[in-house]
């Protein structure tokens, strides 16, 4: 298969799944929908959207996908949520906000957006800048406990990076 059907049939697949996932639905309509815009999304952006198509078939890139979901929405989300919610219901509100810089190592761009969006996701903090000539992010954070780069990654981004360099590098 030539790299360029490769690209349009990963983009149609992923496209399709998403499609079908948001829709909640697999009424026939639906499935023909789903195909005929998966195809046009395909067709349309895999030149700019795919680089390396045979990534996506990797296995142990779906196993670190899988792994990175669970523990991002069981464990990082949940300790998150239960911090914020306990600086609401203090009577003083204790926070101590800062907008920090968090370097990063990544090199591709789906690995800045993955770690740049769970850090945003994650309440408490959010991305309000990325700086590709730095390697950094600026993010507020609603409770800095440094404001040191290095040990702001540490608690801010470190797991993140480590699980979206093994999914998307």
């Amino acid at each position: 298969m030539p790299v360029k059907a490769a690209r349009i049939a990963v983009v149609s697949a992923l496209s399709f799944i998403t499609y079908i996932v948001f829709s909640g639905s697999i009424q026939p309509y639906d499935l023909v929908t789903g195909v005929v815009v998966a195809l046009v999304i395909g067709v349309l952006f895999a030149n700019i959207t795919v680089s390396e198509p045979w990534k996506v078939l990797n296995p142990a890139r779906w196993f670190w996908l899988l792994r990175y979901a669970v523990r991002y929405f069981t464990i990082d989300e949940t300790k998150a949520h239960i911090d914020v919610i306990k600086r609401i219901l203090h009577p003083k509100t204790p926070v101590n906000p800062a907008i920090v810089k968090v370097p990063y190592e990544a090199v591709s761009d789906y690995t800045v957006a993955s770690i740049a969006n769970s850090i945003t996701n994650t309440p408490g903090t959010v991305v309000v800048e990325v700086r590709e000539d730095e390697k950094a992010f600026y993010v507020h954070w609603i409770d800095a406990k440094t404001i040191e780069p290095a040990e702001a990654k540490k608690e801010i981004s470190l797991v993140f990076e480590e699980y979206s360099r093994k999914i998307f590098e």
